[in-house]
């Protein structure tokens, strides 16, 4: 009681300390829905019916969850992100809310029938108030990353205290059940990673172009004048940055880099018949890596991202060329056969080489996740 009372204090202090950074970023386009919702409650009213209640922080991890939800008729979904937030909206069995900041969870939280959370949000407030509102809490996909686990370490007390408003975790990994087991989790079992168990949906089709075509998808500041330098001759190199908001900047690399080369270039609405396309607007990376010869996964190249999930690729058996950096996704890599994980200098040499295409070799047990969903 003491450590929940601390807690709470704590997240007091923070929130009038944080005040005017979160007024400031409600401008931001970014930010301009979520931070109104979670640190102001505008437009974010409690979830009204006491359905199972699924938690994500981001696009991915609410992707994610799509063949388990599916199996409801309707659920409760809170989420931290934009990007997971309109992820969760296409879900027509789903009443999505941005997930309120702890201080407000007290007054916010109503009666669920199981809280399921997703990896590695572990909120205590949110917790609590599930283990006392709620029938079940249960902690599915969980993982401990190689480069996160001193740090949780050295929070041990805490989390062992958090894990106590914990019924069930459910991990990706035989090694990240025993790290969670240190960590103080109880009642922990493996049920692999349910990233490996999505299906992807093509939205739009794209005709294959007759040359070789090649997609860096999710790419970082740096790593496009990386993958520009390494361009091979005759081929379509397609562009998708991560961050929309870095649509304009990228497109000025492109056309510098093509006009010094005597290349074409262009946008992806222009059509696939380019020398290098950027891709400037969302939802069609899937699409694609369908047509894709080769795939060059951004995120990886620089040492501050950790990779993005190989698994997309995988899904659809394309060669693919990750960077060594992808410290926040080796548990997806292991999943994945014939994956090229290389150091920079080798990008030019590997666009040019014949590669295996790559396949999913283990998937998340989702039977084993709704067994322990269902109360």
């Amino acid at each position: 009681m003491a450590i929940n009372i601390l807690y709470y204090l704590i997240a007091f202090s923070l929130y009038i300390i944080s005040l005017p950074i979160l007024l400031f970023l409600t401008f931001k386009n970014k930010y301009k829905d979520s931070i109104p919702a979670r640190f102001f409650l505008l437009n974010n009213p409690p979830f009204n019916k006491p359905l199972h209640h699924f938690h994500t922080c981001s696009l991915g991890e609410t992707k994610a969850i799509k063949p388990i939800i599916e199996n409801f008729e309707e659920i409760n979904l809170s989420v931290i992100t934009n990007t997971g937030y309109e992820e969760g909206k296409k879900y027509k069995n789903a009443n999505v809310r941005f997930l309120p900041f702890e201080l407000f969870l007290p007054f916010w939280y109503k009666p669920c029938k199981t809280l399921v959370v997703v990896e590695a949000e572990l909120w205590l407030m949110l917790f609590i108030m599930a283990k006392k509102r709620c029938q079940k809490t249960l902690l599915i996909n969980a993982r401990i990353s190689d480069r996160s686990y001193p740090k949780y370490m050295k929070f041990r007390w805490f989390y062992r205290h958090l894990f106590k408003y914990v019924d069930v975790v459910l991990a990706q990994s035989k090694t990240d059940k025993t790290r969670l087991i240190n960590l103080g989790a109880k009642n922990v079992k493996v049920a692999g990673n349910i990233k490996s168990a999505v299906t992807y949906q093509i939205t739009k089709k794209y005709p294959k172009p007759s040359k070789e075509l090649i997609v860096a998808g999710s790419t970082h500041p740096g790593e496009e004048e990386l993958i520009l330098n390494a361009y091979k001759k005759n081929s379509i190199l397609v562009i998708v940055p991560r961050h929309p908001e870095r649509f304009e900047e990228v497109y000025k690399l492109i056309e510098k880099f093509s006009a010094k080369n005597s290349l074409t270039y262009g946008k992806i609405q222009d059509g696939l018949n380019k020398d290098i396309i950027l891709v400037d607007k969302m939802g069609e990376l899937i699409n694609l890596y369908s047509i894709a010869d080769k795939v060059i996964l951004g995120g990886s190249f620089i040492d501050n991202a950790g990779g993005h999930n190989p698994l997309e690729i995988a899904y659809f058996n394309k060669p693919l060329v990750s960077g060594k950096y992808i410290f926040n996704q080796k548990p997806l890599f292991k999943m994945v056969e014939n994956a090229n994980i290389i150091e920079n200098s080798k990008l030019e040499e590997y666009l040019n080489k014949e590669l295996k295409p790559t396949n999913i070799k283990n998937r998340g047990n989702i039977d084993m996740i709704l067994k322990e969903i269902d109360v």
